[in-house]
């Protein structure tokens, strides 16, 4: 790959001593302020050092798509091409791409897939210092890598503002870092401190104006999420410039918008996502709320969420530094003057204060529950790993011992929360695809919605249908499978949050308790009535405040509550296969604690039956005895259904497993334990399948054996396609074409063998072999059977077994 023209900025006069820092180290880490160009030329300059791919992690997908697209301007090519993405729900990407960016929760789930990273020679981790809990993970995921797998695999940690040292560390001892110096313009702060009572968008907004007049150019405004940012915008409605926001919810159209310069002056109102990895034109003024929007879980309470927070010193400082890049600037701060030196140095890593639930699972994916040696910039905190693994356990995703289970990986590639990939999967077989997705693309994001109800937020959504939550929620529903259901946007949040199934705590109460034990209050005009239950899908908790405030909910009922909730409820009677067989217990338990725990002396039939179709379905058919009869029936169906389609019904285990009650129905009906399964008569029951008239047909069609000129009736392999037939060459002399099967639609693979049953020729096309390929064949036979009888033209006589005394007889 040739580097193109360069822009001239401060990373460009380093490239060469990156480049081979990086490919003599293997590791390193760069620290350079935002602006230096770190993101888009050194990926560049290490493709053209490198004969792999170089793959870009950035802890947004904003700042994932914005960095692909400056990349491929730079050379002059589209998005795609030499350089591409791929964040959640979107790719682009080519034949020929060299440098791949990706969000760092997509890597994390490649390099779960393919630990090796086939064909990558360099990843650059960008923007570390934001701390983001997929960057920490990806970090420690790779350098396990790189110790077992891919020692050859070269990592490059880049960052704005970092304990630089402590990162190289963790990288390895002999990392070397690299700094560069930005060439920035003079910044001039000025502090602006709230009015009393004045709301954050309200303050922001006079700020906002006051930089307006004591500026020139554009104003980049920081506030901590879209909600704010809504707000704050109809605030300033009447100011003649244009208002445009810039958060990673927005449609690519929006953000591209925000990321490009305008006709006229503009205030771009931006979350912490233009903070470092990207660059907004034209901006000279900056106005930051000082507030931003972190992960953070209450496990007390059972509430997790987006808390808003003080910025860190070092994130004030950037932010302050995007007025100074183009030329000199200002920065007009939220906050007293005196205030900022009581900001903390740097963010707080997310790994140390938010849910670990997801965390937990991928590195049960991983194969190291607890995360014990990984090399971590932080180690994740024991108890929150520890909740974050009862949640899976709860889920099904892991075993009691924390060894992931298939469901826990099928989960894991939904790339959700574990929860709402609980949902999403139980949903669609519950109440329908369309509704579970729906509703999960929602609690994945609540921005979506304005309101608390989400049954009315869904028909305004369903109504208006906005692009962006259209397509996440087209993406999740090709993710699953399920029988159209009843629209219940409850009973899928019950599924994937059963503790926050709530009643009112008395009649006309807007106050509720939740089943995890905590207390919620239903705001005022939230549209859903006072219902006696809600299923809560979202509830956050104000500083100060002992109970929690409900953002998003549906009306239930006691029978969901119940069935959501019942393992913390009652006690409940367990048929289940495990481990090859049916076992049937009573289980109580209390929360996660299991009191007692007894067999079942008279277990229910029906649902003895249904953990017998549940092993199938985990196990497969192998628990099935399949005699030769049974396999070769099987793929003489399989062999015609492919061939001629309906009415032939498929034999592949996918379809036999869905359509288990039509063919082994009466022999499920009887069966209680895997040594009842053992005696099924698998021949038997897959006649059953077979369309009628058209089974009469079954021999002729696709005949069990075939007879051949010497009067032998070998058996057809049907596990190849097409199906074949072994065979000695002798007996087949006198045919002068290949048999057909199918009603002449495929001709048989012919395998001929030697005397001593070797292959000597392999055709589908005998006519055509006995005038070509039999010659040579018939000089190298004669030499290795000279009392056989090899004539020169096979279709005049007649086919015989053994000798050339057989033939004479014959």
């Amino acid at each position: 790959m040739k580097l193109p023209e360069l822009p001239d900025l401060p990373i460009r006069d380093v490239l060469d001593d990156v480049v081979e820092t990086v490919t003599e180290h293997a590791t390193a880490v760069l620290v350079a302020p935002p602006g230096t160009g770190k993101t888009t030329l050194v990926p560049l300059a290490l493709a053209a050092a490198v004969s792999g791919r170089v793959v870009v992690a950035e802890p947004r997908r904003l700042a994932a798509r914005a960095a692909a697209a400056r990349m491929a301007a730079l050379l002059g090519e589209q998005v795609g091409e030499t350089v591409g993405y791929s964040v959640r729900g979107d790719r682009r990407v080519g034949r020929h791409t060299r440098i791949e960016v990706v969000t760092s929760g997509l890597l994390v789930r490649r390099l779960q897939d393919d630990p090796e990273l086939a064909g990558v020679d360099v990843v650059l981790l960008d923007e570390c210092h934001e701390r983001h809990l997929d960057a920490d993970l990806l970090l420690a995921l790779l350098l396990d890598a790189r110790a077992g797998l891919r020692p050859d695999l070269r990592i490059l940690a880049t960052s704005a503002t970092v304990a630089a040292q402590r990162l190289s560390s963790v990288l390895g001892e002999s990392t070397p870092v690299l700094r560069v110096e930005g060439r920035t313009h003079p910044v001039q702060t000025t502090y602006s401190p709230p009015l009393p009572r004045e709301r954050i968008e309200a303050h922001v907004a006079r700020t906002t104006r006051a930089a307006l007049a004591g500026s020139a150019g554009d104003v980049l405004v920081f506030l901590p999420g879209a909600a704010e940012i809504r707000r704050t915008a109809a605030l300033l409605d009447d100011v003649e410039v244009d208002v445009v926001p810039l958060h990673g919810r927005l449609s690519t159209t929006r953000q591209d918008t925000a990321l490009r310069p305008g006709t006229r002056r503009r205030v771009v109102l931006s979350t912490a996502v233009a903070e470092s990895s990207l660059t907004v034109p034209g901006v000279r003024a900056v106005v930051d709320s000082g507030l931003s929007r972190v992960p953070r879980i209450d496990r007390a309470r059972g509430l997790s969420g987006l808390a808003t927070v003080r910025v860190s010193a070092a994130v004030a400082e950037q932010r302050a530094g995007r007025a100074g890049r183009e030329a000199p600037g200002r920065v007009w701060r939220c906050w007293a003057e005196y205030e900022h030196a009581t900001l903390p140095a740097y963010p707080e890593p997310e790994i140390r204060t938010a849910d670990l639930t997801r965390l937990a699972l991928e590195l049960a994916c991983w194969g190291t529950a607890d995360g014990q040696g990984l090399s971590w910039w932080d180690a994740p905190p024991p108890g929150g790993l520890a909740a974050g693994r009862e949640v899976l356990v709860a889920l099904g995703a892991v075993d009691v011992d924390g060894r992931v289970t298939d469901r826990g990986r099928r989960m894991a590639r939904i790339g959700l929360h574990p929860r709402l990939a609980r949902a999403l999967l139980d949903g669609a077989a519950e109440v329908g695809v369309r509704c579970a997705a729906e509703v999960v693309s929602v609690l994945d994001d609540d921005t979506h919605l304005s309101g608390v109800d989400l049954v009315a937020g869904l028909r305004m959504l369903r109504r208006e249908q906005p692009p962006r939550w259209r397509r996440e929620v087209d993406r999740l529903a090709r993710l699953v499978d399920g029988p159209p259901g009843e629209d219940d946007p409850a009973h899928v949040v019950a599924l994937a949050y059963p503790e926050r199934m709530a009643r009112r705590r008395a009649p006309g109460s807007s106050s509720y308790l939740m089943v995890g034990g905590t207390a919620v209050t239903l705001p005022a005009g939230s549209g859903t009535g006072a219902p006696e239950w809600l299923a809560v899908g979202v509830a956050t908790r104000d500083p100060g405040r002992s109970e929690g405030r409900i953002r998003l909910a549906a009306a239930a009922d006691e029978q969901l509550a119940r069935r959501a909730a019942s393992p913390l409820l009652a006690t409940t009677a367990e048929i289940e296969w495990i481990e090859g067989d049916v076992v049937a217990r009573r289980t109580e338990r209390l929360g996660a604690i299991t009191l007692s725990e007894n067999p079942i002396r008279d277990p229910d039939r029906a649902q003895l039956g249904a953990a017998v179709r549940r092993g199938l379905a985990s196990d497969g058919l192998s628990v099935l005895p399949w005699a030769a009869e049974a396999t070769a029936l099987r793929r003489r169906l399989d062999f015609l259904h492919r061939t001629l389609g309906s009415p032939w019904p498929p034999a592949d285990e996918e379809s036999l497993l869905a359509d288990l009650d039509t063919w082994l129905g009466p022999e499920l009906a009887t069966a209680r334990r895997r040594a009842d399964l053992q005696r099924i008569d698998t021949a038997a029951a897959l006649r059953r399948l077979l369309p009628w008239p058209e089974a009469a047909r079954l021999d002729e069609l696709a005949p069990e054996r075939l007879e051949v000129p010497s009067g032998s009736r070998p058996r057809l392999d049907y596990s190849a396609d097409p199906p074949v037939l072994a065979v000695k060459v002798q007996e087949v002399f006198g045919w002068t074409q290949t048999p057909r099967l199918a009603g002449d639609r495929i001709p048989v693979v012919l395998h001929l063998l030697s005397p001593a049953q070797r292959p000597v020729a392999v055709t589908a096309d005998l006519s055509s072999f006995w005038h070509t390929g039999w010659p040579q064949v018939r000089a190298d036979l004669r030499g290795r059977y000279p009392k056989h009888a090899w004539p020169e033209d096979p279709t005049t006589v007649p086919a015989h077994r053994g000798t050339a005394r057989n033939a004479r007889r014959g």
